[in-house]
């Protein structure tokens, strides 16, 4: 299945500041002298090993300290509390007061987690059992204040009648499991790798998402989404990742792929892939072979999501997904590239187009102007610099940055100043894919580029194949590569105009001086140079 359009797609505009993160994922709420050194100490070390930045205050409490303002901070800067109601804890006036503060902040958020240690929790509710004891002593210490004693009673009725975990009937490794699975699910919510408010083109993008994860089965699902540099391929993967990652038992984006291949460093991939499940034991992964066989052993009874982002090479994929086999009934693997012959095995492949003119334009204001569209007296500009970029996302970011702040003068001159020399950030990112041709298809997409666009593509294979060049296998390559692809309506041979740019650009630096020592021209002025003084 292959999805396809003409206006993707969600892209993020520009690294403006975002709202102020929370200091602490978890506030964490016990009485140190029944837990500290025993569930406390294991549930912290588990919770920080998932990534869940936890607050535990471990100081030794004098009875009768009042709440220090330190902590009522580290409440408030909190995503979430975890109270763990132990036998003594209501005899803590510190623990009581913490409980206040913890409700008046978090109760109308839904963020708190009370967890019976030990207690039951009608003993909790009603304040019977060892808790009836502990408010006889309060009543008796502070019968001057009857009223702090009563919200002490109305602050554990409060949390007992919310949902928590019983540690009654558990064991204590699978409580705290259970405990961090639901805290990771609380938290995981904010762990978003973009923020999909911001992207353009949202309402479209979301349609093409839920096609490419529609119909769900117990079956392993491997999807590929391609197209060229820039175009948004991670982006895709990035909000598929935010939007299903928390229904699956494990669930890894690893990113850059291409770049950590070429470091010699896929293991460290394989690390993090197995990170959730080996947690300590990591280290037993030690080289690829041994990481690849440790992945099939580890992960084929579990429900997987994995994203493998900027994958180039067939080699990459054998060591981090190979085989469906090798991931539990659910799974799905999302691999983007630039590269559709590594997607020739798998279910579902998207290929990724250009922004359209509208979507386009947004997206170069937002990043120009901070706003959805030019200012007055720069509309005209603006859509000098989109129609240059010709709808890739990546493109119309960086020019919007470039520009950013910057008089109508600075506006022409940066603009006349990119039709002559293409800009380097974006012909960079553009050449990773010509870089990876061998040479004949690096021949062949140069001659496409300078001589043969726009051309019918049997009369384009029958003048490579007359130079010696094959022609049909290099043309059908370049495509997969995403440096071509055909008008459907009347087979011809089509580029990408920033791709094409960089086709003149990798020729022009074989000598910027002297246009008569490089390999092609296609400027009149270069070929008048040329003829003119003999420098062929």
């Amino acid at each position: 299945m292959a999805l396809s359009t003409q206006r993707d797609s969600a892209f993020l505009p520009s690294p403006h500041q975002s709202a102020p993160q929370p200091n602490h994922d978890v506030f964490l709420s016990f009485r140190g002298e029944d837990t500290r050194n025993s569930f406390v100490s294991h549930l912290y070390h588990e919770l920080q090993l998932r990534g869940i930045k936890t607050f535990k205050d471990d100081r030794e409490l004098e009875i009768g300290t009042p709440i220090s303002s330190e902590l009522i901070k580290a409440i408030e800067e909190s995503t979430l509390a975890i109270v763990v109601l132990s036998p003594n804890y209501a005899s803590s006036s510190w623990c009581l007061d913490e409980l206040t503060k913890i409700l008046q902040c978090m109760k109308s958020k839904g963020t708190i987690l009370p967890v019976f240690y030990h207690v039951d929790p009608s003993h909790v509710r009603k304040q019977s059992g060892s808790f009836a004891d502990a408010f006889a002593e309060h009543e008796k210490r502070f019968r001057e204040d009857i009223d702090k004693v009563k919200r002490w009673r109305d602050a554990l009725t409060e949390v007992a009648n919310l949902s928590g975990i019983d540690s009654k009937n558990e064991c204590e490794r699978k409580l705290i499991e259970n405990i961090v699975e639901r805290v990771w699910m609380k938290v995981h919510r904010r762990f978003k790798l973009l923020d999909s408010r911001e992207l353009v083109g949202m309402k479209f993008i979301r349609e093409q998402v839920d096609l490419l994860l529609a119909h769900p089965t117990d079956y392993v699902r491997f999807m590929g989404i391609w197209g060229m540099g820039g175009i948004g391929k991670t982006t895709i993967a990035q909000l598929v990742y935010d939007s299903i990652s928390t229904h699956f038992e494990s669930s890894s984006f690893l990113a850059n792929v291409r770049e950590v291949s070429q470091r010699g460093r896929l293991v460290d991939l394989q690390r993090q892939l197995l990170f959730p499940i080996l947690k300590d034991q990591i280290t037993e992964v030690w080289d690829e072979q041994w990481g690849t066989s440790v992945i099939k052993n580890c992960l084929y009874n579990k429900k997987v999501l994995l994203i493998l982002d900027d994958v180039s090479e067939s080699s990459q994929l054998e060591k981090l997904a190979g085989e469906k086999d090798w991931f539990g009934k659910g799974s799905i693997i999302i691999i983007t590239t630039r590269d559709k012959r590594l997607l020739v095995k798998h279910d579902i492949s998207y290929k990724v187009e250009a922004l359209g003119h509208y979507d386009a334009l947004e997206l170069f204001s937002r990043n120009a102007f901070e706003k959805n569209e030019p200012e007055e007296g720069f509309l005209e500009l603006s859509k000098g610099f989109v129609n240059y970029a010709r709808g890739l996302p990546l493109a119309l970011k960086l020019l919007g940055c470039l520009m950013y702040k910057r008089d109508e003068d600075e506006w022409e001159s940066e603009l006349d100043k990119l039709r002559k020399i293409p800009k380097s950030e974006i012909i960079d990112l553009l050449k990773i894919s010509y870089d990876g041709l061998d040479e004949m298809n690096k021949d062949i997409f140069l001659d496409v580029a300078f001589f043969h666009k726009g051309k019918d593509k049997l009369q384009v294979i029958e003048i490579l194949d007359s130079c010696g060049l094959c022609g049909h296998i290099g043309i059908n390559a370049l495509v997969q590569k995403s440096l071509l692809n055909f008008d459907i309506s009347n087979d011809r041979v089509e580029m990408h105009d920033l791709i094409q740019e960089m086709a003149l650009e990798i020729v022009r630096q074989e000598c910027p001086e002297e246009p008569g020592r490089r390999s092609r021209l296609c400027n009149h002025d270069d070929i008048s140079h040329v003829f003119i003084n003999n420098t062929g």
